[in-house]
């Protein structure tokens, strides 16, 4: 049962992300990335099966927790973070550039320009 709505919510998380990816908006681009970056860390840390009441370093005899699923999350976590902030800054500087935050709004420019030209 608890795998199942992990599952889902990882399913909800992922599907949300790719719908808001898709849209014309920057922000809701960049809200698409945010929650692609939660559902792939959720996704990371549900391969690593959690183990409870576990060592975390090696003992004798003794079964370990595996600390990779954590390092990964981490990891997975502050690139997320870095490629938002990029993506936040990208968005902002083109929407002082073209005056919309549509997305495709350099490209209508750009065609615009090349129209009225003689």
């Amino acid at each position: 049962m608890m795998a199942a709505l992990y599952a889902g919510a990882i399913g909800v998380l992922g599907a949300s992300g790719i719908y808001l990816l898709l849209r014309a908006r920057t922000f809701t681009v960049v809200l698409g990335l945010t929650l692609l970056s939660y559902a792939v860390s959720l996704f990371l840390l549900g391969m690593g099966r959690l183990s409870i009441g576990k060592p975390p370093v090696i003992a004798s005899g003794a079964s370990y927790a595996d600390p990779l699923p954590q390092a990964l999350v981490l990891t997975a976590i502050v690139i997320a973070f870095g490629m938002t902030a990029f993506a936040v800054v990208l968005s902002l500087r083109s929407l002082g550039l073209t005056g919309s935050d549509h997305v495709d709004a350099a490209g209508e420019r750009d065609a615009q320009a090349t129209e009225d030209r003689p």
